[in-house]
């Protein structure tokens, strides 16, 4: 059974797509993560591994992604 977490809003983000500023929203999914723009449907997908190869040891990140 999938474990879906809330929809997650990314403050200040900007879609790469339609330039929606503050529409971004990140779900996690089977340790995959998803940002969703919820204007225009555009969605960006990575899972952990690629996170934690961008995040410093003892800091605390919800998604790293590159648009």
């Amino acid at each position: 059974m999938s474990k879906v977490s809330k929809k997650r809003f990314i403050a200040g983000a900007v879609c790469p797509k339609c330039k929606a500023m503050d529409t971004l929203a990140l779900t996690k999914e089977n340790n995959v993560e998803k940002v969703t723009c919820v204007v225009c449907g555009e969605q960006m997908v990575q899972t952990e591994e690629q996170v934690e190869k961008v995040v410093r040891q003892h800091e605390q990140v919800i998604g790293v992604f590159k648009p």
